[in-house]
Formats: C-alpha cells, structure tokens, sequence
C-alpha cells in the first residue's frame, strides 16, 4: 500500500514537470514570435494611378454659325406640251439626268410637217405672183412715160404689186409658223437637270399646257436656304461686308462636310413671329449628292479666332457646378479646375476661362480620380 502511494505521488510530480516545460517552451516561442514581430517591415506603397496628360495650347480656330436647312432647286419646270397631238416617243427615261437641249418628249409631227409644206406653197406662188406684177409695173411706168397708158390702169398696176408683196409677206410668216409649230412637236430640256417620273402614257392626246408630262429640276448648282436669327444678323453682315461667307453642307450623320458654297442672298424682312429671317446659299452639286426637299446642316464660317485655349474634348467632366477639367497640379496631384468652354474645332474645345498656357489636362482615367489624389502624369500628347 505505501508503495502504492509512493509511485502515485512520483507520477504527479512528473507530470507537474511536463506541464510546467509545456508553459516554458510556449513563453519562450511567444517571446520569439514577439521579437521577431519587432523588426522593421517595410509597409506596401500606396498606389499612385498613371494617367495621360496634354498640355493646353493656343490656336486660331474657325467660327462657325450651324443652322438647320432644307435644300431647294433654283429651277424647277413643268413639261407641258406647246402644241396638241399625240404622244408618239418618251426619249428620255424617268429619274434620267439630261443636259440642255437633250430631246424629252416628241409629239406626232405628221400634221405639222404637213402645214409647214403648205405653207412653204403658198410662199412659192406668192414669190411667182409678185414677179409677175413687178415686170407689169415695169412695163407699165414706160407706158406711162410715153402717154400710152392711162393713169388709172398705172395705179392699178401698183396696187397689184404691193397686194402681192403682202402676200407674200403673210404667207412668209405662215411659214415661220409652221416651223415653230413643227418644233414644239419635240420637247426638249430647257436645262440641265433630272426628270421625274412620267405621267403620261404614250398614245395620250395632249393639249396645249393642259397636260403634265413630267417635271424637270435643275441640280447642279442647288440652294440651300436657312434661317438665322436677328441676333445673329449683325455678325453676319459684318462678316459679308469683309468677304464671301464660305458656307459648309452637312448631310445627317455626316461630321465633315463634302459640299461647300457661299451665302448669296439675306431677305429685306424679318419674321416677327419667329424671329428669325431667310437666308440661301448657293451650293456645287456636280455629283449630285444633294437632292431638292432635303433636310441637312449648314455651317457658315463669319471670322477667325486667334490665340483660343484648346483642350480635347474628352478631358471635359460634368457636375451640378458645370463643366470642369482635371488639371495636373503641385506634387503631382489632382486639381480640379470650373471652366467655360467657348467653339470647337474638332476634337478640340475652346477654354475661355479656368485655364492657361501650358497647363497638364488630365485626358484619361477620369472616372478612377479625384481632387487631390497623387497621379503619375504619362510623357505629355500635345493637343492637335
């Protein structure tokens, strides 16, 4: 029994011991751990964000006024016939570009060259009648002269020859007529331009300037007709009075114009109801882009800017306070710069205020910063 205890009391200690070396390897593994979480460890960078910069340059640039136009032919007919008869030829088919003169329409010319030859007929015995009362003047004036002619028989020969002479006159113009008339059965192009659809079968009898044929438009050159407000008149009078306003064509979706004319003509009155007064300018259409009843954009350039502040367009931010710009700003940080924009040129804008020559616009990355945040401005794209 007593050496039970004793045995006992042997295996407590040893396990007294254990524990106790358990506690001392686990204080000296915490001092370790905290000696070695005392040294120095560097702390990650903060992340500076890249971003594309240019700098702000002066430049002349163009001044445009846009308007909203609508095209217009400067000529416009409608194909009638000038003598009647039946339909006999469309010598031109519908939508066909022809030039002046070019043959349209012709109408049966049967009885026309028909009143022409009768005509010419009549000019043939009107020629032989007036020979004939010509040489019986002739005749009777010797007679006269010589007492063997009365004077009653003298003037009746006289009035012959002037009866004949006046045939021959009235019969001349008869001809003349008919000529004309004979022509009329071809109707011709009075001007370069484009018919439009027919409207009148062949075989149709037409009457004179009773039926429509078909519709001629002149396309080359064409108008284009506006209407600027009497707020900007002033400008454009002034301009004019310098020089021919150059006036640029815009068809929808079109970003540069193709078209180009000059502003030739202001009306003498404005609209009181809106404002606004008339104006036109003849455009080149050689290739036939633009078409009578279209809608398109015109520009007109009234003068030149000098030393404007541009920036791309793109560097341009939007808030409740207006229009603003990044600006690269002491220690390469972000400043945020109120601007006021003025034309543009491009995929420039002008600045007119918030800032100068030479400063850094921040052009990228614009939704990932800030005011006052650090960035690494890229090697510098000057504005173009």
């Amino acid at each position: 029994m007593r050496k039970w205890k004793i045995a006992l009391g042997a295996a407590v200690a040893l396990g007294a011991i254990s524990v106790a070396s358990v506690h001392l390897l686990d204080m000296g593994s915490l001092s370790l751990n905290a000696g070695t979480a005392g040294a120095a460890t560097p702390a990650p960078a903060a992340f500076v964000m890249p971003v594309p910069v240019t700098s702000v340059v002066k430049k002349t640039i163009p001044i445009y006024l846009d308007y909203a136009a609508r095209t217009e032919p400067i000529r416009s007919v409608t194909l009638q016939a000038r003598v009647p008869g039946y339909l006999e030829e469309q010598a031109a088919e519908d939508g066909a570009d022809v030039r002046k003169g070019d043959l349209l329409y012709r109408i049966a010319p049967q009885d026309f060259q028909a009143a022409l030859d009768q005509a010419k007929a009549q000019v043939q015995r009107d020629t032989a009648t007036l020979d004939y009362a010509r040489s019986n003047l002739s005749r009777g004036t010797e007679l006269a002269k010589s007492g063997y002619l009365a004077k009653d028989s003298f003037d009746q020969r006289t009035s012959t020859l002037r009866e004949a002479q006046a045939s021959l006159a009235l019969n001349q113009a008869a001809v003349r007529s008919a000529e004309l008339n004979l022509s009329y059965s071809e109707i011709r192009a009075p001007f370069a331009g484009r018919i439009g659809r027919n409207q009148a079968s062949i075989g149709t009898l037409v009457s004179v300037a009773g039926t429509v044929l078909n519709t001629l438009v002149q396309l080359d050159p064409i108008y284009v007709t506006f209407n600027p407000s009497e707020s900007d008149l002033a400008q454009i009078e002034e301009a004019r009075a310098a020089r021919p306003i150059e006036v640029e064509v815009l068809l929808p979706g079109e970003t540069e114009a193709h078209q180009k004319g000059e502003l030739t003509f202001i009306d003498n009155t404005i609209d009181h109801s809106t404002g606004t007064i008339t104006a036109r300018a003849t455009i080149g259409n050689a290739k036939f882009a633009l078409l009578p009843g279209q809608y398109v954009r015109v520009r007109l350039h009234v003068k030149q800017q000098p030393d404007a502040l541009m920036v791309p367009q793109v560097a341009l931010g939007s808030s409740q306070l207006g229009k603003y710009l990044y600006v690269v700003g002491k220690g390469n940080t972000v400043d945020q710069r109120l601007v006021s924009t003025g034309p543009t040129s491009g995929d420039l804008v002008a600045i007119l205020s918030g800032v100068t020559e030479g400063d850094q616009v921040i052009t990228g990355n614009l939704q990932k910063i800030g005011p006052g945040m650090p960035i690494s401005p890229l090697p510098q794209k000057p504005a173009t």
